[in-house]
């Protein structure tokens, strides 16, 4: 069971998989990003894990610049927990990405485990009409693009940020990435309490089956023992049924419009706000509580949010 029966909830606001075309509820600029990230710690969540965006064409923007207009302001508003991203979009260089993270020094960064085909080009199939030239061009890019994550590219992010107390949320797509993570541990580049971030359902990673959930938490638990801290996400129509899952095997969860646009069959979700309180409730429901961010913190041992650079 997740610390104390406390169960972390993460949200996941904008990303850079969907595009603004696929839903008008997409946060895109600034002040829409900050709005969505209160939001969804008011409604649950201890952690938001963030991307920035191009105010005027949403496209995905890693420069720091981009960030600046809006950590300070969720900052000011909010006690979340806030995680800023270095996977930024599979295009980008690895300097490009680790950049944000390096500059404001967050309590969490994810990092990506391993390199991997990133198939979003699917769902081309569903849209018709795009606002913006470049939504189609990136769906489509992603038939002959591989997401790299080296292990240099891995030991550069970890060197980056090694000085700034920043901890990691390790993304894993699949069960070699999970190897991955096990070799940096040995070789003491990371430190317990790994917060071990499962992703399901994402073309080129692992599936969505019972089993594959139930495959890469046996795995975990098999390397790391009591030194992680499990939480998963589902991507897409799986988001809820993955997070429901992975609670009842003692797990935390993640949703958020990054990872599914969906409240229910055919509904678009009209705010990340909307898929914390549904998973909320199903936690809730199961005898589970959600933890505050400072419960969060205790849990994953996070240096605080008054030690970071924004």
């Amino acid at each position: 069971m997740a610390a104390r029966g406390k169960v972390i909830i993460t949200c996941a606001v904008t990303g850079s998989i969907h595009t603004p075309s696929m839903s008008p509820h997409l946060p895109v600029t600034p002040e829409e990003i900050a709005d969505a990230a209160v939001a969804a710690a008011e409604a649950g969540a201890a952690i938001v894990h963030l991307h920035a965006r191009d105010p005027e064409t949403g496209r995905p923007d890693q420069s720091p610049e981009a960030f600046a207009r809006f950590l300070p302001v969720i900052r000011q508003r909010s006690d979340v927990v806030i995680n800023i991203t270095t996977g930024g979009a599979p295009h980008m260089t690895v300097e490009e990405r680790v950049r944000p993270a390096a500059v404001f020094a967050p309590e969490v960064a994810s990092l990506n485990m391993g390199s991997m085909n990133f198939g979003l080009f699917p769902m081309l199939a569903r849209y018709r009409d795009f606002r913006h030239d470049w939504e189609r061009e990136h769906l489509e890019r992603s038939r002959d693009l591989v997401f790299r994550n080296t292990f240099r590219d891995i030991e550069y992010i970890l060197a980056t940020c090694r000085d700034n107390g920043t901890r990691f949320e390790f993304e894993c797509y699949d069960i070699g990435h999970l190897y991955n993570l096990a070799h940096f541990l040995d070789r003491g580049l990371v430190e317990p309490p790994l917060f071990v971030q499962s992703v399901f359902g994402i073309l080129g990673g692992i599936g969505t089956h019972p089993e594959d959930v139930l495959h890469m938490k046996r795995t975990a638990d098999r390397l790391f023992g009591d030194a992680y801290r499990w939480s998963v996400l589902g991507a897409g129509r799986h988001q809820m049924r993955i997070a429901a899952m992975a609670a009842a095997l003692g797990g935390n969860v993640r949703v958020g419009l990054e990872d599914s646009l969906w409240i229910g069959p055919g509904r678009l979700a009209i705010s990340n706000a909307e898929q914390v309180r549904q998973v909320r409730q199903i936690l809730e429901g199961m005898g589970f509580e959600v933890a505050t961010p400072d419960e969060a913190r205790a849990i994953l041992r996070l240096k605080g949010g008054d030690r970071v650079n924004f």
